[in-house]
């Protein structure tokens, strides 16, 4: 199994910036796709972007397109999110997460079977 540990989260006024990054350890990190997800209170956990395991194909939540941006440096095992334009509806817990199948990068959390504890990101307006 693999363990994801998140960090960067904080607290940015709308239009700044933020830089996630979620360390990976454990069994060979370029053997998953990983994900971005975010959970904001009283709602679902919802993708954010997801990654490849090579790192060739991205995928994003309409909501990020052009905001956020997922990359991975297998030689680190970590995956980041940088975060631009943030806008308060962005405030949420920010997780990572691996998918081991060997698939295309999917948007389901449910197909993703190790998640990080969290980071708390809170854009003020």
């Amino acid at each position: 199994q693999v363990q994801l540990v998140e960090s960067g989260g904080g607290l940015v006024q709308a239009g700044g910036s933020l830089r996630l990054s979620c360390a990976a350890s454990g069994r060979t990190f370029s053997n998953y796709n990983m994900g971005w997800f975010h959970q904001a209170p009283g709602k679902e956990r919802e993708f954010i972007a997801g990654i490849s395991r090579s790192g060739l194909t991205t995928s994003y939540a309409d909501s990020v397109k052009g905001r956020f941006t997922i990359s991975r440096d297998n030689a680190k095992n970590t995956v980041y999110l940088q975060m631009n334009n943030l806008k308060p509806e962005d405030t949420a817990v920010y997780y990572c997460a691996a998918d081991p199948r060997i698939t295309y990068v999917r948007r389901n959390p449910d197909v993703y079977d190790y998640w990080g504890q969290g980071t708390q990101v809170t854009v003020s307006s």
